[in-house]
């Protein structure tokens, strides 16, 4: 299976190792934008080419979306908030539901304003379990 690894940026020192136990399984992982370049976004705030870099990179998560049979969503806690998902991943999440992929997530849905929507979603909630993809 080809799976779409997204996140908030604050987890991507998370990724090698799933990156690697998803590969040793068989699968084919696709990396978040700007994986390889993280503080890309920040040379650009406050700026006017913020906006259409932000809007560029939307487009190409959905492009690399329409791409790929899943989506896994590392969502670990941040700054207090248990099992973290950020705008830009909620966005990724939908762009996923839209397209019929199936939708990991490493942990529990957030509690929230986005959980119903969310559990609409229909994801497969993975406790930390890689091995049940």
């Amino acid at each position: 299976m080809k799976i779409f690894i997204i996140c908030s940026k604050v987890f991507y020192s998370e990724i090698p190792k799933i990156k690697e136990k998803l590969e040793s399984m068989g699968h084919t992982t696709m990396l978040p934008n700007c994986y390889d370049a993280p503080d890309t976004e920040n040379s650009y705030r406050g700026t006017d080419k913020h906006t259409s870099w932000k809007a560029e990179m939307l487009r190409h998560s959905e492009s690399v979306m329409s791409n790929v049979d899943s989506v896994l969503v590392l969502n670990y806690d941040k700054k207090g908030i248990k099992n973290y998902i950020g705008g830009a991943t909620f966005l990724e999440m939908y762009d996923a539901f839209r397209l019929s992929k199936k939708i990991y997530m490493m942990n529990d849905i957030p509690e929230g304003i986005l959980k119903d929507e969310i559990i609409g979603f229909g994801p497969v909630v993975l406790n930390g379990n890689l091995d049940i993809i």
